[in-house]
């Protein structure tokens, strides 16, 4: 068995994209599943700041090739390992080939002891957002009812499926009072996609709604799965990880970055990946 890759995404920053990673990937754990959680946003990492978490060693000693993937990471709330991003690293903002290779090195390395890796990827359509964004095998779009946000989210699924090819996206509403401002802020987003868009595929994964609870777990540094279950974010959050847990991840055959392996070794993309890193001059 190989594990299921998610990154989480979103058009710009603000939405609770990293609340929701941190409160996905316990609810992953009350599934009994092995979570990896990745910070993506390279330069301006804050999974760490969220749980009140001090690492000592985050992803910059790994590109410095002073540390492994293991001696990196930490243990959050549940038993989640997480793999700290650096803060105030510009140079880490626009990832090389071969980083990118080092990388997927390490992530294939421990791939056989996790069941979820969930990236939190930076905001926005920079090289390393649309990098991750590509090599998940599903991609989760955040999106706000805020109108910027629907707009910013469009653009992100325009720039995947014109220049990437990416044609299957799902898309979680958050900060939302009730389903229906939900369904409604989903439908906008989809109407731009049918007008623009050859045909992507955009699925609605429901909403995470403002909740007191969650607001007061942030500010605890805590999970709010952590310490109010039953809070509505927090039955929302389980609802959420069990539905991916039991989706069969899609992997499209569109030529670019597949993360991690998969079930047929004469199909490896990771394999076909370093390759085409390496002709591009990754060591």
């Amino acid at each position: 068995m190989f594990p299921q890759v998610f990154s989480l995404a979103s058009g710009k920053g603000g939405v609770g994209k990293t609340s929701i990673a941190v409160n996905l990937a316990f609810a992953f754990t009350r599934l009994g599943k092995r979570v990896l959680l990745l910070d993506a946003d390279l330069g301006l990492g804050n999974i760490d700041v969220l749980l009140g978490l001090t690492p000592q060693y985050t992803l910059e000693q790994l590109f410095e090739k002073s540390k492994t993937i293991a001696d990196i990471s930490i243990k959050g709330p549940g038993g989640v390992f997480i793999v700290p991003a650096s803060r105030g690293m510009d140079k880490l903002v626009n990832l090389e080939d071969h980083q990118k290779l080092s990388l997927l090195n390490e992530i294939d390395l421990i791939a056989h002891q996790i069941d979820v890796l969930l990236i939190d990827n930076t905001a926005g359509i920079s090289s390393n957002a649309l990098y991750f964004d590509i090599a998940a095998q599903g991609l989760i779009l955040i999106s706000t009812p805020e109108a910027t946000s629907i707009k910013n989210t469009f653009a992100v699924i325009k720039v995947l499926h014109m220049n990437f090819r990416k044609k299957r996206i799902m898309i979680l509403m958050n900060m939302v009072d009730h389903e229906k401002e939900a369904r409604e802020g989903f439908h906008k987003i989809t109407l731009m996609a049918d007008r623009f868009l050859d045909h992507p595929s955009i699925d609605y994964l429901g909403f995470i709604p403002i909740d007191e609870k969650l607001q007061a777990a942030v500010k605890a540094q805590r999970a709010v799965l952590e310490i109010c279950p039953t809070a509505p974010s927090s039955r929302r959050f389980m609802r959420l990880a069990k539905y991916l847990a039991s989706k069969p991840i899609h992997i499209e055959g569109n030529g670019q970055i597949q993360f991690l392996r998969q079930k047929s070794l004469y199909c490896h993309p990771l394999r076909h990946l370093k390759e085409s890193l390496i002709k591009k001059g990754g060591s």
